[in-house]
C-alpha cells in the first residue's frame, strides 16, 4: 500500500537537496536527473501494486494537453 503520510525525518533538508541537485543544469538536464531518481526509487521500492499507486496518484488532477478549461473556452 502506497504511504501518503509525511514519512521524510527532515522534510526541508530533503527539499533543499533536491533542489541543490538540479542546480547548474538546463532543463534537459534536470529532466534526465528526474528520470534516473524516478527509476532507482522505483527499483528500491520494487512493488508493482505500490509503483501503479503511486503512478495514479501523480497524474491525478493533471488535465491532458488540450484538454484544459483555457482550450474549450476559445472554441
Amino acid at each position: 500500500m502506497l504511504n501518503t503520510e509525511p514519512n521524510i525525518a527532515s522534510p526541508d533538508d530533503f527539499y533543499e537537496a533536491l533542489i541543490a541537485l538540479h542546480g547548474n543544469l538546463t532543463p534537459e538536464q534536470s529532466r534526465a536527473v528526474d528520470a534516473r531518481l524516478i527509476l532507482l526509487l522505483s527499483n528500491h521500492i520494487g512493488d508493482a501494486a505500490v509503483l501503479r499507486q503511486a503512478m495514479a496518484r501523480a497524474r491525478q488532477g493533471i488535465v491532458p494537453a488540450g484538454h484544459d478549461a483555457v482550450l474549450a473556452a476559445r472554441a
